[in-house]
C-alpha cells in the first residue's frame, strides 16, 4: 500500500531540524550523525525533506497499522542522499484520526530485508 494522498505529506522543518540534524538532542543525537555520514547537514535541512518526500512516493508502506489516534505508515527503501549514496532507511508517517495529511514522524537507519 502506497502512502495516501503522498503530493500533500508534510514534513515540519522543526522535525529535520531539532531532532534529525541534531547534535544535542538525546535522542536525535545518533540519527544526526547517520544522516550527516551522507551529505544532509542542517544549513540546507531542505535537502533531506525532499529526500523523505520523495522516499514516501517511491516505496510501499510495509506495515500501515490503525491506532485510536489515526493510522500510522512504516516506509522502507534506499533514501537519496547528497552524496549519492542511498542509505537504507525506515520512515514513519502517520495521518490522524479525521484528517488526511500525511505527517512525517521520524527516519532512522533500517536493515535491508532478504528475499525469500
Amino acid at each position: 500500500m502506497r502512502l495516501p494522498r503522498v503530493g500533500e505529506a508534510e514534513v515540519p522543518p522543526g522535525k529535520i531540524l531539532d531532532y534529525l540534524l541534531s547534535f544535542s538532542h538525546p535522542a536525535g543525537r545518533s540519527k544526526a550523525e547517520f544522516f550527516s555520514r551522507f551529505g544532509f547537514t542542517r544549513d540546507r535541512w531542505e535537502l533531506l525533506a525532499i529526500a523523505l518526500l520523495r522516499h514516501a512516493s517511491a516505496y510501499e508502506a510495509i506495515k500501515v497499522e490503525d491506532t485510536e489516534f489515526g493510522t500510522k505508515y512504516t516506509i522502507d527503501g534506499p533514501l537519496d542522499a547528497p552524496d549519492r549514496r542511498a542509505p537504507y532507511v525506515r520512515v514513519i508517517w502517520f495521518v490522524e484520526e479525521g484528517e488526511t495529511t500525511p505527517r512525517f514522524v521520524t527516519a532512522s537507519p533500517a536493515r535491508r530485508r532478504s528475499a525469500i
